[in-house]
């Protein structure tokens, strides 16, 4: 770039690969089971890949996707992309086969990627079923396709040289889908280049960065990645979660920093092993991606220690809007805010509006909107989507929430998943709250079901911890007493698990659904 513009032209996502590769050195910056890969050796493995997909045709500006578990190839693909200015889809891999059709038609992927062992029948159906996707690599040898990797040894290690731009187009980031079809987040190099550096600057990273990843790292912890590498720290990556495994991974690698969701955290402190483990390694437990029950987190706390920090985001406004540090995390002075998602981040500017775009009084209900570097250019081909989302110069996320008078947001509950019994609005995150603070109660889905007589009848559906036992009668009069008789449960219903999107976090959908049938609450 050359005129006036160039002396304020930022830096891309590709520029910070570069630059955490130089740093790294010979440290080492990835794990996964008995492979460890140095800084050094990655430069050398994404400038060999860059050097192989370019002579295969592939540039700057085309479409790609990766479908695979939580390996170092996945994270390269993405890298090359960083680099070369190409445009990558993210795909959670457990995600169904029709989700998968539709992100890779819907993101016009001609070229996907894939873990053969996990996912060489799901890609063959793929292509299959999509006349679009015309070519697949594999990370092995296989009759899938082509060998990237093998392919890319014939090559010669080479400086990288960044081809992308700040404002190219650098990654579609699809939602969850339980209001419909996934939609496809666009992102730019710049806003992700944003958020990393909130992600530095925000969070309370340990002095020596270990990190430990069993979430999908073509989700949300993949975009913790950069942070950590731009540290010269290790990501240790595991296929799956699996709380035994956790515990031993923790100890193997001293494990300073990890991300989990809530309802990992609860398996965590359900399992046996939680009484020998040695995590006293552990500096810094990341969690977010849904509600937390404020009381399995005071007992995380009494477990784990002083670890915790909070993230709120999503998909349009990646990764941290808000953060509730490691000192806010205050049972004793101010167990209220254990509750609360934090405080906003410095370079985004976060307010409680109603839907006309005016700032709701303090304490009262409104919605977060966001707007800053974080936010989203729009959603993929979905113009009137991104003009629900996007109105008076906010970014609406759908949460809604009080401020207290220290700035600490607390969430309600998502728009959609609010109940209106008898013309009364009931959050059920607040009774959701309330429940598992009884010791029988391991986790507890709070949704509204069809009644004659109130519209809408508060129900819970609650997961006993092992052994335990309750009345239903007893829970009900415990909200009752702690939020009134509009909040209180009609009904309560006894199940061995809350069901859980692809994504780890609870799924009202599904919860709402044989009670909705045909009458459409259950899809809203």
């Amino acid at each position: 770039m050359t005129g006036p513009d160039a002396y304020h032209q930022g830096c891309s996502m590709g520029e910070l690969v570069v630059r955490a590769v130089q740093r790294g050195g010979d440290r080492v910056a990835f794990v996964l089971d008995e492979r460890q890969i140095s800084y050094r050796e990655f430069g050398a493995m994404l400038s060999r890949f860059i050097q192989a997909i370019k002579a295969r045709g592939l540039k700057r500006g085309d479409a790609i996707a990766t479908i695979s578990s939580n390996r170092p190839e996945a994270f390269l693909v993405t890298a090359a992309a960083y680099v070369t200015g190409m445009r990558v889809t993210w795909m959670h891999p457990m995600a169904s086969e029709d989700d998968h059709a539709y992100l890779l038609e819907d993101s016009g992927v001609e070229t996907l990627f894939v873990d053969v062992p996990a996912f060489g029948e799901r890609a063959r159906a793929l292509q299959a079923r999509l006349p679009g996707l015309k070519t697949l690599y594999g990370f092995e040898p296989s009759t899938l396709g082509e060998d990237i990797i093998a392919a890319g040894a014939a090559f010669e290690p080479r400086p990288l040289v960044v081809e992308a731009d700040e404002d190219d187009i650098c990654v579609l980031i699809y939602t969850g889908g339980t209001t419909g079809r996934p939609k496809g987040v666009i992102h730019t190099q710049r806003v992700q280049v944003a958020m990393v550096m909130a992600e530095l600057a925000e969070w309370d990273w340990p002095t020596e960065v270990r990190h430990l990843a069993m979430t999908p790292i073509t989700h949300a912890a993949g975009a913790m990645i950069l942070a950590v590498l731009l540290r010269s720290g290790s990501f240790v990556m595991a296929k799956g979660f699996e709380p035994q495994r956790f515990f031993d991974l923790v100890e193997r690698h001293r494990i300073t920093s990890t991300f989990i969701v809530p309802t990992m955290l609860y398996v965590l402190l359900d399992h046996p092993s939680i009484h020998v483990a040695d995590f006293s390694s552990l500096k810094l437990m990341i969690y977010g991606a849904s509600p937390m029950s404020p009381s399995r987190l005071a007992e995380g706390m009494r477990v784990f220690g002083p670890v915790f920090m909070q993230l709120y985001a999503q998909s349009e406004a990646p990764n941290t809007v808000t953060v509730l540090r490691i000192i806010d995390h205050d049972p004793q002075n101010h167990p209220e805010r254990l509750a609360s998602c934090g405080r906003p981040i410095a370079n985004s500017q976060v307010a409680l509006l109603d839907d006309d775009g005016r700032e709701v009084a303090p304490g009262e209900v409104g919605e977060i909107c966001v707007r800053g570097p974080l936010v989203m250019q729009g959603y993929w081909n979905k113009p009137e989507e991104t003009a629900r989302a996007m109105r008076h110069g906010w970014l609406y996320t759908g949460d809604l929430a009080r401020q207290d008078a220290d700035g600490f947001i607390y969430i309600v509950d998502r728009s959609k998943d609010m109940i209106i019994s008898g013309g009364f609005n009931v959050f059920p995150r607040e009774v959701e709250d309330v429940l598992t603070t009884h010791p029988a109660v391991a986790a507890a889905g709070v949704i509204g079901v069809p009644d004659p007589k109130w519209g809408e009848a508060v129900k819970a559906i609650v997961v006993l911890r092992a052994g335990c036992a309750v009345a239903a009668e007893e829970l009900i009069a415990l909200v009752r007493e702690a939020k009134g008789p509009v909040q209180a449960p009609k009904s309560v219903e006894f199940a061995d698990a809350l069901p859980v999107t692809g994504l780890g976090k609870p799924d009202k959908k599904a919860l709402r659904a044989k009670y909705w049938q045909g009458q459409g609450r259950g899809v809203a």
